[in-house]
C-alpha cells in the first residue's frame, strides 16, 4: 500500500469511524488514570502514545483479549458519565477490522452482518447438495462395505472438491493478514525481530493475556473470575490442530505409502482424529455456552452472530466427524459423510471472515507489541 493510499484509507476510516473515535476517547481517559496498567498488554502499549489514530486503535483493539477485567476495575465505567467500557468498544472496532481487511470485501461484509445464518445455510446447502448426489446413485442409506467412503466419493473427487476450497481459504486469510500487517508493521529500529516473534507466538499459544492480568482468568456473566474461557479456547485450538494433523497424516499415508483410508485404531490418523474430534467438540460447546451466558457489557452484541457462526461450524464439524466414525458399516453412513463434508467445506469457506481471522490479527498485534517493547519508549502523537 502506497503512502497516498494509506492516507486516503485513514481519511475514509475517520469519516466513518465512530467506533474508532469512541475507543480513542476512552483511551484518553485511561491514559490519564492508568489504574489498569498492569492488567494486560493493551495498557503498556497505550501509555507509549499521547494520541490515537485509526491505525493505533485497530492495533490496540486486536491486542485486547476481552477478559473483562478492566471493566470491573474501572471507576469511570457506566453509569459514570464518562461511560468507559473498553471491552465493548474494542469489540466493536475488532468487528470492523475483520470486515475491513477481508478479501473479497463483499464476503467479509456479508459474514459480518449475518454470520450465523450464512454459516448454517452454507453448511446445510453443501450437505444437501452432496447428499442429493449420493441419493441419485441410490446409495444414501446403503451400508458401506468396510466403511469405505471412497465408494461414495472417490478420492479424486474429494481432492477436486476440497483443494479449491482450501486454496481459497489460505489465499483469503493470507491477503487479509497482509493487509492488516501493512497497516500495523512498526518501523524497524534495529531490535531483535527474532526474539519478538518468539515472544509473540508463545504469548498467543499460551493465551497469556486471557487471565485478567492476575492469572485467575476472565469474567463472564458477572464479576467472578473463571479459567473456563481459557480452557475452552485451548481445547478448541488443540482439537482443531489435531484434526488437521490427522488429515495431513492420512494424505501422507495415501500418497507416500499407498495406505488407503479408512484407517482403524490404533493407527495414528485415527487416534489423532478421535482425540482431536472430542477436544474440538468439548471446546466449541464450552465456548458457545460461555458466549451465550456472557454479560452484554463485555462485548459487542452485533458481533454475536459472527462468533456463533464460527463456533457452530466447529461444533458441527467435530460432531458429524465423530458420528461418521460411529456409523461406520451402518445404514446411513453415506448421509453422515455428506453432512460432515458439507460442514467442513462451509467451515473453510468462512474461516477468513470471522474469529479465525481474529486469531491471526491478534498474533500480528502481539508481534507489534513485542517489537515496540524492544524500542526506546518515546511518547508520540498517533501516527508519528
Amino acid at each position: 500500500m502506497t503512502e497516498l493510499q494509506a492516507l486516503v484509507r485513514q481519511a475514509q476510516d475517520l469519516a466513518d469511524g465512530a467506533p474508532e473515535r469512541e475507543v480513542a476517547r476512552q483511551l484518553q481517559i485511561c491514559n490519564a488514570c492508568r489504574y489498569c496498567e498492569g492488567f494486560c498488554a493493551v495498557f503498556p502499549a497505550m501509555t507509549r502514545r499521547l494520541d490515537f489514530d485509526v491505525r493505533d486503535v485497530h492495533y490496540l483493539a486486536n491486542l485486547c483479549h476481552n477478559c473483562g477485567a478492566c471493566l470491573h476495575a474501572c471507576q469511570y465505567a457506566p453509569p459514570h458519565e464518562f461511560a468507559v467500557n473498553l471491552p465493548r468498544a474494542m469489540a466493536q472496532v475488532r468487528r470492523r477490522t475483520y470486515a475491513g481487511h477481508a478479501w473479497p470485501a463483499a464476503l467479509g461484509a456479508l459474514y459480518e452482518r449475518n454470520g450465523l445464518a450464512v454459516a448454517l445455510a452454507l453448511a446445510l446447502g453443501l450437505a444437501l447438495f452432496l447428499a442429493l448426489g449420493v441419493a441419485v446413485q441410490g446409495g444414501l442409506l446403503t451400508p458401506l462395505q468396510g466403511g469405505n467412503f471412497y465408494a461414495v466419493f472417490p478420492h479424486r473427487l474429494l481432492v477436486a472438491l476440497f483443494l479449491p476450497v482450501f486454496g481459497f481459504a489460505v489465499l483469503a486469510l493470507g491477503l487479509g493478514a497482509l493487509r492488516f500487517w501493512r497497516d500495523q508493521a512498526p518501523a524497524a529500529d534495529g531490535e531483535d525481530r527474532a526474539a519478538a516473534r518468539r515472544e509473540a507466538f508463545v504469548d498467543a499459544a499460551r493465551l497469556r493475556y486471557l487471565d485478567g492480568g492476575h492469572g485467575q482468568g476472565c469474567t463472564n456473566e458477572d464479576d467472578r473470575w473463571t479459567l473456563a474461557r481459557r480452557r475452552a479456547h485451548h481445547l478448541t485450538a488443540g482439537g482443531f490442530l489435531l484434526c488437521l494433523a490427522a488429515t495431513a497424516l492420512g494424505t501422507l499415508y495415501h500418497y507416500a505409502f499407498g495406505w488407503i483410508a479408512p484407517y482403524d485404531l490404533p493407527s495414528l490418523p485415527k487416534l489423532l482424529g478421535a482425540v482431536g474430534g472430542v477436544a474440538l467438540l468439548a471446546g466449541s460447546a464450552g465456548l458457545g455456552w460461555l458466549h451465550l451466558r456472557r454479560h452484554p457489557d463485555h462485548g459487542d452484541r452485533a458481533q454475536r452472530p459472527m462468533d456463533l457462526g464460527f463456533i457452530a461450524l466447529l461444533f458441527l464439524a467435530s460432531a458429524t466427524g465423530l458420528g461418521l466414525w460411529l456409523a461406520r458399516g451402518q445404514a446411513g453412513q453415506a448421509l453422515w459423510l455428506a453432512a460432515h463434508l458439507g460442514v467442513v467445506m462451509a467451515l473453510f469457506l468462512t474461516l477468513p471472515y470471522g474469529k479465525f481471522a481474529h486469531g491471526i490479527y491478534r498474533v500480528a498485534a502481539l508481534l507489534r507489541y513485542a517489537i515496540e517493547r524492544r524500542q526506546p519508549d518515546r511518547l508520540r502523537l498517533g501516527g508519528d
